[in-house]
Protein backbone atom coordinates (compact mmCIF):
# COMPACT_ATOMS: atom_id res chain seq x y z
CA UNK A 1 0.00 0.00 0.00
CA UNK A 2 1.23 3.14 -0.76
CA UNK A 3 0.64 4.89 2.71
CA UNK A 4 3.02 2.50 4.21
CA UNK A 5 5.13 2.84 1.70
CA UNK A 6 5.26 6.79 2.48
CA UNK A 7 5.12 6.24 6.67
CA UNK A 8 8.56 3.62 5.87
CA UNK A 9 10.28 6.32 4.13
CA UNK A 10 10.01 8.61 7.44
CA UNK A 11 10.10 5.88 10.04
CA UNK A 12 11.30 2.45 8.41
CA UNK A 13 11.85 1.10 11.79
CA UNK A 14 8.17 1.63 12.65
CA UNK A 15 6.92 -1.70 14.78
CA UNK A 16 4.96 -3.36 11.66
CA UNK A 17 1.72 -3.81 13.76
CA UNK A 18 1.66 -0.04 15.30
CA UNK A 19 1.65 1.10 11.45
CA UNK A 20 -0.74 -1.40 11.03
CA UNK A 21 -2.64 -0.35 13.82
CA UNK A 22 -2.24 3.42 13.10
CA UNK A 23 -3.41 3.33 9.46
CA UNK A 24 -6.76 1.89 10.30
CA UNK A 25 -7.26 4.14 12.81
CA UNK A 26 -6.24 7.03 10.20
CA UNK A 27 -8.02 5.26 7.47
CA UNK A 28 -11.16 5.63 10.23
CA UNK A 29 -10.79 8.91 11.11
CA UNK A 30 -10.71 10.33 7.57
CA UNK A 31 -13.76 8.76 6.92
CA UNK A 32 -15.79 9.96 10.04
CA UNK A 33 -18.77 12.49 9.40
CA UNK A 34 -18.31 16.05 10.41
CA UNK A 35 -14.68 16.33 10.10
CA UNK A 36 -13.48 20.13 8.82
CA UNK A 37 -9.87 18.92 7.76
CA UNK A 38 -8.96 15.38 7.33
CA UNK A 39 -5.63 13.81 8.78
CA UNK A 40 -3.03 14.83 6.27
CA UNK A 41 -0.76 12.47 5.57
CA UNK A 42 2.52 14.63 6.84
CA UNK A 43 0.07 14.23 10.21
CA UNK A 44 -0.07 10.43 9.85
CA UNK A 45 3.66 10.59 9.37
CA UNK A 46 4.01 12.87 12.79
CA UNK A 47 1.63 11.03 14.51
CA UNK A 48 3.44 7.77 13.93
CA UNK A 49 6.51 9.34 15.17
CA UNK A 50 5.11 10.72 18.72
CA UNK A 51 3.77 7.20 19.25
CA UNK A 52 7.22 5.43 18.46
CA UNK A 53 9.30 8.06 20.16
CA UNK A 54 7.21 7.45 23.23
CA UNK A 55 7.14 3.50 23.29
CA UNK A 56 3.48 2.93 22.23
CA UNK A 57 3.38 -0.40 20.74
CA UNK A 58 -0.60 -1.09 20.62
CA UNK A 59 -3.52 1.52 19.83
CA UNK A 60 -7.40 0.60 19.52
CA UNK A 61 -8.99 2.70 16.94
CA UNK A 62 -12.40 2.00 18.99
CA UNK A 63 -10.90 3.65 22.40
CA UNK A 64 -9.43 6.97 22.79
CA UNK A 65 -6.31 7.36 20.89
CA UNK A 66 -2.97 8.39 22.35
CA UNK A 67 -1.65 11.95 21.41
CA UNK A 68 -4.60 12.20 19.17
CA UNK A 69 -4.21 16.55 18.61
CA UNK A 70 -0.98 15.20 16.41
CA UNK A 71 -3.40 13.76 14.02
CA UNK A 72 -6.07 15.92 14.54
CA UNK A 73 -5.52 19.45 14.56
CA UNK A 74 -8.63 21.16 15.12
CA UNK A 75 -10.72 21.25 18.28
CA UNK A 76 -13.99 21.06 16.16
CA UNK A 77 -12.52 17.45 14.62
CA UNK A 78 -11.44 16.62 17.93
CA UNK A 79 -14.64 16.99 19.31
CA UNK A 80 -16.57 15.35 16.32
CA UNK A 81 -14.44 12.31 16.86
CA UNK A 82 -15.09 12.01 20.68
CA UNK A 83 -18.98 11.99 19.84
CA UNK A 84 -18.75 9.63 16.95
CA UNK A 85 -16.60 7.27 19.65
CA UNK A 86 -19.01 7.80 22.23
CA UNK A 87 -21.74 6.85 19.74
CA UNK A 88 -23.31 10.13 19.38
CA UNK A 89 -22.81 11.22 16.31
CA UNK A 90 -23.97 10.71 12.74
CA UNK A 91 -21.52 8.41 12.06
CA UNK A 92 -19.71 5.74 14.00
CA UNK A 93 -16.55 3.76 12.81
Amino acid sequence: ELMSRIVDVHHPDVNAELLSQALEAFYQIREMHGLRKRPSTSELVDWIAMLARTGVIDIDAKKELPFLGTLVKKEQDLQAYGANLAGTGRRRF
